[in-house]
């Protein structure tokens, strides 16, 4: 299958989380059109068992293929780790799958040798083990600090955050002794850029705190100017997708795009 310049970028997250994903690509590849689906009806997806999130991610992926995507982002770490694996057999050598996993893998044993990393994620995305498997075959003298945090992606989802309770709850868990002493910080959930800034002020700003939006940006950036696939002619579009219509995901996704956003839903 040929692909053409023009084509879409497909992104997709189980609700506003991937959002702050889909803003970095537009911040960095501003010339490129998107389609990105929200899973609402199935938020979160850190709750979930690996086949389900499989069976959600097979679903979005075909209506993301059929509507011509060049490329599918999975901007959810859950999905990453549960089914990145399963999508790339699924669309074949067709179209290319980028996770927010090895390019944040990539980046910390880049830049962080030998060091204490701290991770905080849902219970699937810590009970996988991912990070610390990729990381440990890149480099053994890398630990990582592994917490589950799985109050923060439906807090983050209903509103709750730069607020007294989220600064608790956030307290709360950065205050747990997993995380003592670590050098960095990786958001191992793509809603916690969201409460980046309150993560910091945690740890009063002396802290490296790595979020996987840019390094995704950076990493599909790559892949399309490898393949001759950046879009250099046609205006781009933003078109929005979702399982279930939401009033918290319309509001957050025209903060992001700077433009009001129109959800067309698609039952899964």
């Amino acid at each position: 299958m040929k692909l053409e310049k023009q084509q879409p970028i497909g992104v997709f997250d189980s609700g506003i989380g991937g959002l702050t994903v889909a803003h970095a690509i537009k911040k960095m590849l501003p010339q490129e059109s998107m389609i990105y689906f929200g899973d609402t009806v199935h938020l979160p997806y850190g709750d979930k068992s690996e086949a389900a999130i499989q069976a959600y991610s097979v679903k979005i992926a075909d209506v993301l293929v059929k509507k011509g995507c060049k490329v599918i982002v999975i901007a959810c770490n859950s999905a990453s780790s549960a089914a990145y694996e399963l999508l790339k057999e699924y669309v074949r050598k067709d179209i290319q799958i980028i996770n927010v996993i090895d390019p944040m893998v990539e980046l910390v044993l880049g830049q962080f040798p030998s060091r204490q990393v701290g991770l905080i994620g849902t219970k699937r995305t810590v009970q996988s083990g991912v990070y610390g498997r990729k990381i440990a075959e890149g480099n053994k003298n890398i630990t990582v600090h592994s917490l589950a945090t799985p109050l923060l992606a439906p807090m983050i989802e209903e509103g709750f955050f730069n607020n007294q309770i989220s600064h608790e709850i956030i307290a709360t868990y950065l205050a747990d002794p997993v995380l003592q002493n670590i050098e960095a910080l990786i958001l191992a959930c793509t809603h916690y850029p969201l409460i980046k800034k309150e993560i910091s002020n945690f740890y009063n700003n002396g802290l490296t705190i790595l979020d996987s939006s840019e390094v995704v940006a950076l990493a599909l950036k790559q892949h399309l100017e490898k393949e001759g696939l950046l879009n250099d002619q046609a205006t781009p579009y933003y078109h929005f997708l979702v399982s279930d219509y939401t009033e918290s995901f319309e509001a957050a996704a025209g903060l992001f795009f700077h433009e009001t956003v129109q959800l067309d839903k698609h039952t899964m």
